[in-house]
């Protein structure tokens, strides 16, 4: 199911911490313990759960998501991706994206080339990374979302500017 617009991914569930139900969750929030106080959230599945951060652990929360009693339960949710009403979400400066707004939007080089939509924005720790696909690219493209490399940014015209450096496959 994909999620609309209207919903923005805040964290995932790393799997089960402990055996009595809880579970390990890594927060996508600014401020990482916001995440409970926009519960509840939802699953791409819709189903909804209200969220109690237990205490904070290595590289997330324990947390207790309702329903959930047991850790069978807990490692069944493991890479569930959770998702918060837009509207309880604070309203971002203008250099600021959520990547749900990011994808889809199409992608043009600083000649006004078109180049591909964006598909995904990933990062795996060093980094946000948009990942661009097209009918004219063999393989995808990944970019760092970096000032430099896309220096325009139009929610409103539905595109973005990038300026990729000469080495980019393409």
């Amino acid at each position: 199911m994909k999620m609309s617009n209207d919903m923005v991914v805040v964290g995932v569930v790393a799997g089960a911490f402990g055996v009595k139900g809880e579970v390990r969750l890594k927060s996508f929030c600014a401020e990482p313990e916001d995440i409970a106080s926009y519960s509840p959230l939802r699953t791409e599945a819709g189903v909804e759960y209200t969220v109690k951060i237990t205490r904070a652990v290595k590289g997330g929360f324990a947390a207790r998501l309702s329903g959930i009693r047991f850790k069978d339960e807990a490692d069944g949710l493991r890479g569930t991706k959770l998702y918060a009403d837009r509207a309880l979400l604070p309203a971002l400066p203008d250099d600021e994206y959520y990547y749900t707004d990011l994808i889809g939007l199409d992608v043009r080089d600083t000649g006004g080339q078109a180049i591909g939509k964006i598909a995904a924005v990933q990062n795996h720790g060093a980094g946000d990374i948009i990942e661009i696909r097209g009918p004219g690219l063999k393989d995808a493209l990944l970019l760092p979302f970096t000032q430099e490399i896309v220096p325009t940014v139009d929610l409103t015209a539905g595109r973005v500017i990038i300026d990729p450096p000469e080495d980019a496959a393409s």
